[in-house]
């Protein structure tokens, strides 16, 4: 579609005179989709993980002798491969996440966009269509990098870790990287939806998620400051990070209190819906998607 071409409006009922079966066909057809595209873009499975997996193995060789978890002695505290692994696979989450939600964008600028919006289909399926394929993929390949870094143990890239990952801790990291990958997923879809280039997207996530996953404890734990303690605990990013770190590390009374479990539950998923919701109600509001 070009400039000088009219917008495409879709029809104010679109939700109500869609059967409903056409929200799961839909769906299922968008998710669908956005994963048959990253299977024919293998480059990024190698960027979304590839880069993260380097960035842990550095930084877990360099830092590994002045790390040191707060309130920990030298003997019994974490080591800094165990205190980044969460956050890298959270990391990993995030890269996925905003390359998913780039296809907004280019759908809506190819005009595949408003010819979904036009159909006879629920404003809700494409929402959850584009944000479950793209969480679906950040899952994977989360999980996927947790399940292959006990290999790096074997070749002494990861010393000092010791993986014991019984078959409750895998599925309880499956379940928050999924509300997590979700939470993350849905937030990059709101600012694709508002935002009509590629590159305008890449600099607002620039300064939105990277800095929202640095202040999660992901890299440090930020207690030093107290102004920096109170940004973080305001983050919602900081309850996944800190579940799923309670999640995977094996003495979890080596960790700090702060957050309870309980509390990394209720705010991870909150946050998730919430977005969701949003992205739902803005998707529904406006009723023009120009290219």
């Amino acid at each position: 579609m070009s400039s000088a071409d009219p917008p495409i409006i879709a029809g104010p009922n679109t939700d109500l005179a869609a059967p409903k079966s056409a929200l799961w066909t839909s769906i299922y057809t968008l998710a669908v989709r956005e994963v048959t595209r990253f299977l024919r873009q293998r480059s990024r499975l190698v960027g979304a993980i590839g880069q993260p997996l380097v960035f842990w193995i550095l930084f877990g060789a360099g830092l590994a002798g002045s790390f040191a978890m707060p309130g920990a002695d030298a003997e019994n505290g974490l080591s800094f491969q165990e205190y980044f692994l969460p956050g890298i696979a959270v990391l990993i989450v995030l890269f996925t996440s905003i390359f998913s939600s780039i296809s907004v964008i280019q759908d809506r600028n190819e005009g595949f966009m408003q010819g979904v919006l036009v159909a006879p289909v629920p404003r809700s399926s494409i929402v959850l269509g584009k944000v479950l394929g793209g969480t679906a993929l950040a899952l994977f390949q989360a999980m996927l990098f947790l399940l292959l870094a006990p290999l790096l143990q074997f070749v002494h890239l990861a010393p000092q870790m010791e993986f014991n990952y019984p078959v409750l801790v895998i599925l309880k990291a499956l379940f928050f990287l999924f509300w997590i990958s979700l939470g993350l997923t849905a937030l990059g879809y709101l600012f694709a939806w508002k935002i009509d280039s590629v590159q305008g997207y890449h600099g607002v996530m620039s300064i939105v998620l990277l800095p929202m996953w640095l202040l999660s404890g992901a890299f440090f734990p930020g207690s030093g400051s107290t102004w920096m303690t109170w940004v973080m605990r305001a983050n919602p990013l900081t309850y996944g990070v800190a579940g799923l770190r309670k999640t995977l590390v094996a003495d979890p009374q080596r960790l700090p209190e702060f957050p309870p479990e309980w509390l990394c539950y209720v705010v991870t998923i909150g946050f998730a819906l919430v977005c969701l919701f949003v992205d739902v109600w803005m998707t529904r509001r406006d009723p023009v998607v120009a290219s």
